[in-house]
């Protein structure tokens, strides 16, 4: 079975940080994001893949406070 895409509200609650986090880490961090219409969908794996390899923790800019 294939994983199903994410929202941006179920990635942000996954990863336990706002949906502007989300969206700013997708901007300037290149959070793997996919957009389908409107809409931007994720894969968890491709979005552990990025936090592990540390491009989650490169640099403070871009964060969101919470």
């Amino acid at each position: 079975m294939t994983e199903r895409w994410l929202s941006v509200e179920e990635i942000a609650g996954y990863l336990g940080v706002s949906k502007d986090t989300i969206y700013a880490w997708r901007d300037k961090k290149g959070l793997p994001a996919h957009r389908i219409g409107r809409f931007w969908k994720f894969k968890a794996i491709e979005v552990d893949e990025w936090v592990i390899s540390g491009s989650a923790s490169e640099s403070s800019e871009g964060a969101v406070n919470e």
